[in-house]
């Protein structure tokens, strides 16, 4: 049952995502918030067709928006992005094989620290011994 709304969530998501205004509109509002406006003044299609597009970018959960006197100002929502692609991960090996050698450096490095550590004479006070001459002067 969770499983079946995990898929929803992607297909809303994978379908927001298909087209590729709604695409370039997310990589423009990646660092920052942008009025629709903004965000229009960039394509040659009409404002209602991106109105359209945000629209589809807002009810997937892509995007948020707020009213701001006149202008209403989107702006990204990464966890949804995150999501599709923490799924789409299983299917890049070469990433899946870096990840797991990764994991097993840290595991070594851990390991051989541990080693170390253990090997290691417990730590004891050294106490230096300082040599002074006594000078008379006199």
């Amino acid at each position: 049952m969770g499983y079946a709304f995990r898929v929803d969530e992607l297909t809303e998501v994978a379908d927001a995502i298909a087209d590729p205004v709604r695409r370039e509109i997310l990589v423009m509002l990646r660092d920052t918030p942008l009025t629709a406006g903004e965000i229009a003044a960039a394509f040659t299609i009409s404002r209602p067709a991106v109105s359209r597009h945000l629209r589809v970018l807002r009810e997937s959960g892509l995007v948020t928006d707020e009213q701001a006197g006149r202008h209403r100002h989107y702006s990204l929502v990464p966890s949804r992005l995150g999501r599709l692609a923490g799924w789409l991960a299983q299917f890049d090996a070469e990433r899946s094989a870096w990840t797991r050698r990764l994991a097993a450096l840290e595991t070594e490095v851990h390991r051989t620290r541990r080693d170390r550590s253990r090997a290691e004479p417990t730590s004891t006070p050294r106490t230096t011994t300082t040599h002074h001459s006594e000078e008379n002067t006199a």
